[in-house]
């Protein structure tokens, strides 16, 4: 089969793969990939810089397809499916609790699992979810990062001292985490949306696409504790910083990016201001779920933002996203 290899900094290629095989007893499902998206960790392993993703891998975690092969009674061939890419032992403190993310033995699509950039992907049936009827595979691609979203915003409901209708929300980053995170805010209620993206053509699409207020942090600065959310849809050290400027005391910054893995912030405005920090990590399999249903329910809008090009243009997907060069929030790569 064919397959987009992650073979050194900056570069990807589609090379041949062995077949994927299902070892028996094994209970795997074998997905014939319809769609994958091209996420930010995706980008971070094209740059070399996450060591967990090393030359060799089969990028790609975000997917939908249809089933080929099945170990297990629940799917059948033609089977429209996507799948949640965390593979998780099910056994451990947090699986027991139903924080399944946090499980002490996961593996992930795209990282230590042959991933998704390739026509076919094998992997363990309890991930494997069915299509709502009607639903695209290419808009089904998008429920891992919109699942992403969900779970962090269920996080941020548990903090906030507002409904999200009566909230004042900056969202930093017009990528696809961003723009997924005006979407599901405005799903739930929340009407009073700014998002301050840097790059003017995603800034315009994102504005032409949510109806969400658009700013160029750095023409136009956030105003100084306005906000009673915001949400950093980057994780660089001005962004966090601009988030923590921003919010108002009592508020909460919910930390979804992470473009750096460590910077200064300022720890006394976040301690004398009473300020609420959360992180997150990926999502439940019921939040999974939750999001596939949201999307096959139109909740989210028609989806229009989302650019397709072949597996075979990879290399120049790759390098338009590095440099900026295109509007779309997300490119989905077609086998």
């Amino acid at each position: 089969m064919k397959a987009l290899v992650y073979t050194q900094p900056y570069r990807v290629s589609v090379e041949e793969r062995p077949y994927p095989q299902l070892e028996d007893g094994s209970e795997l499902v074998l997905i014939r990939i319809g769609a994958a998206g091209i996420c930010g960790s995706d980008m971070h392993a094209f740059h070399g810089s996450d060591p967990r993703r090393q030359p060799g891998l089969v990028l790609g975690h975000e997917l939908a397809g249809e089933v080929v092969e099945s170990q297990s009674p629940r799917f059948r061939t033609g089977d429209r499916v996507t799948a949640n890419p965390l593979i998780v032992c099910g056994q451990c403190e947090f699986c027991r609790q139903g924080r399944d993310n946090l499980c002490s033995d996961r593996h992930m699509v795209g990282m230590d699992w042959a991933g998704a950039f390739a026509e076919f992907m094998k992997i363990p049936a309890r991930s494997v979810v069915k299509l709502p009827d009607g639903l695209s595979v290419q808009h089904a691609a998008l429920t891992e990062p919109a699942a992403t979203v969900v779970h962090a915003l269920k996080l941020t409901q548990r903090a906030l001292h507002l409904p999200l209708a009566e909230t004042r929300a900056l969202v930093i980053g017009g990528g696809a985490i961003g723009l997924l995170t005006v979407l599901v805010l405005r799903a739930w209620g929340c009407r009073d949306i700014t998002l301050a993206e840097t790059n003017g053509l995603r800034r315009e699409a994102a504005v032409r696409h949510t109806g969400c207020v658009g700013i160029n942090p750095l023409e136009t600065p956030v105003e100084e504790a306005q906000m009673q959310l915001v949400v950093d849809a980057v994780g660089a050290a001005p962004t966090r910083q601009m988030a923590l400027q921003a919010v108002k005391p009592g508020g909460v910054v919910m930390h979804i990016g992470l473009q750096a893995w460590a910077s200064e912030i300022d720890m006394r405005k976040l301690t004398l201001a009473e300020i609420t920090l959360l992180g997150t990590y990926t999502y439940t399999m019921d939040d999974f779920c939750v999001t596939l249903k949201m999307l096959g329910e139109g909740a989210l809008g028609p989806l229009d933002w989302v650019e397709t090009r072949p597996l075979t243009e990879g290399q120049q997907a790759f390098d338009d996203l590095e440099s900026q060069r295109v509007s779309a929030a997300k490119i989905l790569l077609i086998p």
